[in-house]
């Protein structure tokens, strides 16, 4: 029978969610919880890969196991089993063909950035101290929706057969006096795509590049011709949607 399960993690501790040789991963960590307590090797599918230092406050897996089972009740155990920085929400028993990954209609990722020294934003925001156009940044996020290709927001070698993401929304929000959120929702992304596009969006907002120049990344298909990725542990996947939850 095949289950869905809904959880959420600080990334900080793990080398992202996906289970890799000698590194710790969130996966890894569900992996065995749910083998432990089931009692037969379970094996979890992500919606998709958060790199490593990034954080989930909504991320859903699949898994099968033999028999039914009780999901309150496996919830409970999990959320006692797993350790703190790893929270079970809810376990949804699903059809047979149901896939966390590949029945994902839409992403949410939230990036958190600050300017002043703040001892309580650090942990999960990233700090820029140069002013910054936030006006001019969502003039270049905006461009992001008619973009096809993201080729230059992608890390290089990777398995994936298309870079092709259609982005629905990307907006720089203040949320708080000295904290702004850039929200970018899409039906899927590139490994380290959202950093990459936040880098960049950043030098616009520096005044370093241009939006004609910002344009010109874009249509390069290069990754080299973007910014630096920002740090992880400023983003967030916030919520994943599919047509049947």
């Amino acid at each position: 029978m095949r289950y869905f399960i809904q959880f959420s993690y600080d990334g900080r501790n793990y080398h992202g969610w996906q289970v890799q040789p000698n590194a710790h991963s969130v996966q890894a960590e569900i992996n065995h919880a749910l083998s432990t307590i089931l009692r037969e090797e379970i094996l979890t599918t992500g919606a998709g890969r958060t790199d490593a230092g990034v954080s989930a406050k909504m991320m859903w897996a699949h898994f099968d196991c033999a028999g039914e089972i009780d999901s309150v009740q496996l919830s409970y155990k999990l959320n006692r089993f797993l350790p703190e920085d790893i929270a079970v929400q809810r376990i949804v028993l699903v059809a047979d063909n149901a896939h966390a990954r590949f029945d994902a209609t839409a992403r949410t990722y939230h990036y958190f950035i600050y300017q002043q020294k703040n001892p309580f934003y650090r942990d999960f925001a990233a700090r820029f101290t140069s002013p910054l156009d936030f006006k001019l940044m969502n003039k270049a996020a905006s461009l992001l929706l008619n973009v096809v290709d993201f080729t230059s927001f992608s890390k290089v070698n990777t398995d994936t057969k298309t870079n092709n993401c259609r982005v629905q929304k990307a907006l720089w929000e203040q949320v708080g006096e000295d904290l702004w959120r850039f929200e970018i929702t899409a039906d899927r992304f590139l490994r380290n795509m959202v950093r990459a596009i936040v880098g960049t969006l950043i030098e616009v907002g520096r005044g370093r590049m241009t939006l004609t120049q910002f344009e010109e990344v874009i249509a390069r298909k290069d990754r080299c011709a973007a910014a630096d990725s920002v740090p992880g542990n400023a983003l967030f996947l916030v919520d994943i949607q599919y047509p049947y939850l």
